[in-house]
């Protein structure tokens, strides 16, 4: 991290908290020198980040200022999920999101892919290319039901950013961050248990729920803060709950990163009741401010964290390789992964591993997650302007997605299919619920660079959202 990136975030968390206000003069170039003692110049690049991120608007002669239009919408409000678990519905609703192949002529502002146009990618298809061409026999055996050593030995040093200390052997690499979640859950419950579960929540570990025969229990959550502690603590004492699944760095869909010491109490809440936690960190690696946020994994002590991450939401979710770093349960994670998939394939584990040892990953990272804080400020700036001034906006401090509160009764899967016409998606709120909750929610995808097909196409959405308000009665008192 450089002088001026450390000084850029400095000033960035100040002006979204609302320390310096829209139309605030900000302070001078040579004020910031003095008082953190760092060069002109440094200052200077430091705003030229924030002019790029929106957040800092130059006038000649005069300084920087915060942009008046940096007024934002209200945050969601916090979940009030039911206190008792539930059975998971929804398949309907998940599989007409994901069954269809992406069309070249629908945007897709609701699937949970990153960018992959970014040209940091090209060694990592190099290598792919190169180990195809050798035509080695080891790319084409079934490999061991552990992964690749090599890969697994670079997953254990990038996991020393997130401020856990592991080794090769600590890690089984799985066919995407899918089979970890499924394999951990499966691990440690059996049908009838309940796991408790962030609220709103990843679709996919819903359908895993539903799908070994499992309840969830929703948790109510903040969305700058995460799950409710205090809540957390007063269902392990109601209700027999077996796991805590959660995504607590740069959260699906919310974006929120718990707080450090919401996690070491969440972790003692866990070793008090004897209760698993299966940590989703597929996202942990694109937070906006580095260093990165530590993993609950890290503070663990007893190996009851299964610590589960992929590449897909970092590189390219095509080449299907995650990995579980399952604790105490490894026997248990390994028995699961054989039951489901077997060994993960070869060569994208083998290409992977060359692309990080070659120095390409880290670059790439810190490409995209300037890239995805960029494009949020465009993505806030586009609801802002086209959807009613009704809505409430998530600030996510990582990753690439936006999650989008419209007044209650409004229903996001009609929303869908009104959008269908005009060949735009989105991702309807009911989804990332076990009951089907969130109907008056949507979530929307900024990972791609702005364009004004783009722009377009978030604008008919905010024009759509409002006509069917218009067209909705009043809510009763």
């Amino acid at each position: 991290m450089t002088l001026y990136t450390n000084l850029a975030d400095l000033l960035g968390d100040r002006i979204e908290q609302g320390l310096y206000r829209p139309g605030d003069r900000l302070p001078s170039v040579r004020a910031l020198s003095q008082e953190h003692g760092v060069s002109l110049s440094t200052v200077q690049q430091a705003y030229r980040h924030l002019e790029d991120r929106g957040l800092a608007l130059p006038k000649p002669k005069s300084g920087y200022f915060v942009p008046q239009g940096r007024n934002k919408p209200a945050l969601p409000k916090v979940s009030r999920a039911p206190q008792r678990p539930v059975e998971v519905s929804q398949w309907d609703q998940v599989l007409e999101q994901i069954a269809p192949l992406p069309r070249p002529d629908f945007v897709q502002l609701g699937r949970g892919r990153p960018d992959i146009d970014s040209p940091t990618l090209k060694p990592l298809l190099r290598s792919l290319s190169r180990l195809s061409r050798k035509q080695d026999l080891q790319t084409l055996t079934y490999g061991s039901i552990y992964g690749d050593q090599r890969l697994r030995e670079q997953v254990a040093r990038l996991t020393l950013d997130s401020g856990c200390q592991l080794s090769y052997e600590d890690i089984v690499i799985t066919t995407g961050c899918h089979e970890a979640l499924s394999a951990a859950i499966r691990a440690i419950c059996v049908p009838g248990d309940i796991v408790a579960v962030d609220s709103p929540s990843f679709h996919g570990v819903m359908q895993a729920l539903k799908g070994f025969g499992m309840k969830a229990l929703e948790l109510p959550t903040d969305p700058l803060t995460g799950i409710s502690i205090e809540a957390l603590e007063l269902a392990l004492e109601q209700w027999p709950i077996k796991a805590i699944q959660l995504t607590p760095n740069c959260n699906n869909p919310l974006g929120y990163i718990m707080p450090e010491a919401n996690k070491r109490a969440l972790l003692a809440l866990a070793q008090r009741h004897d209760v698993a936690i299966i940590e989703d960190d597929v996202y942990g690696e694109l937070a906006f401010n580095y260093p990165r946020p530590r993993t609950i994994k890290s503070y663990d002590d007893d190996g009851r964290v299964l610590l589960c991450s992929s590449f897909s939401k970092t590189l390219a979710p095509g080449f299907r390789v995650g990995w579980i770093a399952p604790g105490r349960y490894l026997n248990q994670v390994l028995h699961m992964k054989y039951m489901g998939t077997g060994a993960t394939a070869q060569l994208p584990q083998l290409a992977l591993a060359e692309y990080i040892e070659g120095g390409h990953y880290e670059p790439h990272l810190r490409r995209m997650r300037g890239q995805y804080a960029r494009n949020l400020e465009q993505m806030t700036d586009w609801v802002s302007r086209y959807f009613p001034p009704s809505v409430r906006v998530s600030r996510p401090q990582g990753s690439f997605m936006l999650w989008v509160e419209m007044p209650e009764g409004f229903d996001s899967q009609r929303l869908n299919r009104e959008l269908a016409a005009h060949k735009i998606q989105i991702a309807p709120g009911s989804i990332f619920s076990a009951a089907g909750k969130y109907r008056n929610c949507l979530r929307m995808n900024y990972a791609s660079r702005p364009s004004p097909t783009i722009e377009a196409a978030v604008r008919k959405v905010g024009e759509t959202v409002a006509a069917m308000l218009d067209a909705s009665p009043p809510p009763r008192d």
